[in-house]
């Protein structure tokens, strides 16, 4: 974290409501809405059969003949987020109906004019993000129950079947856990500016709680996504158009621009979570993977980002912890630092399950996806092989930041 500027100061008390953060949902959109209004219904029609579309190669010819509509009839925060997540869904399914071979370099006007405004008006890029494939993109089955995998679909989907549905869910669970550690955020600050050691001590414990809650949550990919089918499947119509080998040149919006436009796929990089962590906790990463993911912070929702940057404003925990020479606050630091590091051991361990791994067997021939999941669009993705659907070097990238995570311990 940086030291405040010489007009900011963070206002106490330091609250999650200023910035649409939730204290029972964190990031993720509180119960979202599952149908945009009567005029909106063919975009939903098409949505809810896209699976079958993509998988039938008649999706671009169903989209070809959609009415041009426009988003000014949409009103409010969850009408905009659900017409948001309803339009990238189609816009990937579009541009990667035919796989990595098959691209085409213009989206149809009556998609990007209509996916431009929302995204406009959300702040957001007229691109699948995060913020789209898991923050919004989630409903209850019994209205009321609880928030568990059981009890949970996604309102649109993609080709993938089961494994589509866990990678979404099983995500949406990592985000549910970091929610103790994120309200700890809040804690912790307004503990800092009113130099209360002992709030301030709980919050890191619960802060380090909730990051151990994440890494279990993260280990249920390995029970609810098969890496064949992620690989093969999925992983493409997460992809952007951004550092890209399969579409150099960007897209044409129709309507929009004349010039291409370049936007980065869906990443877990645009979570807004590590990053919050990052920020209270003053880690620091390197030059380029702060570049990689400080672009990622223009994919989240801007009230999020907001959030990230206040953080990054309030006072330094690390020089506290620092200068306070209190051996229990820097050991609660420090357990703060190591379930990080730990929680992104994890996720490079994922990442070569279904990455490298994955992609060995599919050029071997032994990856087949299973029944039931779809075909793959086309044969399966090599130009990606190395990269995340960000568009970063992934290993690198991922080891890069566990490491300068880990080398953010205080020595007693």
């Amino acid at each position: 974290m940086a030291s405040s500027g010489e007009n900011e100061e963070t206002p106490l008390p330091f609250t999650l409501s200023r910035f649409q953060v939730s204290e029972d949902y964190g990031f993720l959109l509180p119960n979202p809405l599952m149908e945009l209004p009567a005029p909106y219904g063919p975009w939903m029609e098409i949505a809810s059969s896209l699976p079958q579309l993509i998988a039938s190669r008649q999706l671009r010819s169903r989209l070809h003949q959609m009415p041009q509509l426009s988003a000014g009839d949409l009103s409010g925060r969850e009408e905009l987020h659900l017409a948001h997540l309803v339009l990238s869904f189609l816009t990937m399914g579009y541009l990667w109906q035919e796989g990595e071979e098959g691209t085409v370099k213009v989206l149809p006007r009556n998609l990007a004019v209509p996916f431009w405004e929302v995204s406009q008006r959300l702040g957001l890029p007229p691109i699948l993000s995060h913020a789209d494939f898991v923050l919004a993109n989630w409903k209850r089955k019994t209205p009321g129950g609880p928030l568990e995998i059981e009890n949970l679909d996604p309102i649109i989907s993609l080709p993938g079947g089961e494994s589509l549905r866990g990678f979404i869910l099983v995500t949406l669970l990592v985000e549910k856990a970091a929610v103790p550690g994120i309200k700890a955020i809040a804690q912790a600050i307004n503990a800092l500016l009113q130099l209360d050691e002992e709030t301030l001590h709980k919050a890191l414990q619960q802060l380090a709680g909730a990051v151990g809650d994440m890494s279990k949550a993260l280990r249920r990919m390995h029970d609810y996504v098969d890496p064949a089918v992620f690989y093969s499947v999925i992983r493409i119509f997460l992809s952007g158009w951004r550092d890209n080998p399969a579409m150099p040149h960007g897209l044409v919006y129709q309507g929009v621009s004349e010039e291409p436009l370049a936007y980065s796929g869906g990443s877990a990089a645009q979570s807004s979570v590590l990053h919050a962590f990052d920020e209270l906790l003053g880690i620091r990463h390197s030059a380029e993977s702060t570049a990689f993911l400080h672009r990622m912070r223009d994919y989240m929702p801007p009230p999020h980002r907001a959030f990230v940057e206040e953080i990054q404003r309030a006072p330094s925990l690390r020089q506290h912890v620092l200068s306070s020479r209190n051996g229990k606050l820097c050991a609660a630091f420090n357990q703060c630092v190591s379930a990080l590091t730990d929680f992104r051991t994890h996720h490079i361990a994922i990442v070569t399950k279904y990455i490298t791994t994955a992609a060995a067997k599919a050029k071997a021939g032994r990856g087949e996806p299973a029944d039931g999941a779809g075909p793959p669009p086309g044969k399966p993705p090599s130009l990606l092989e190395a990269k995340g659907t960000g568009g970063s070097h992934i290993f690198r990238f991922l080891k890069s930041v566990r490491d300068t995570t880990r080398e953010g311990m205080i020595s007693a």
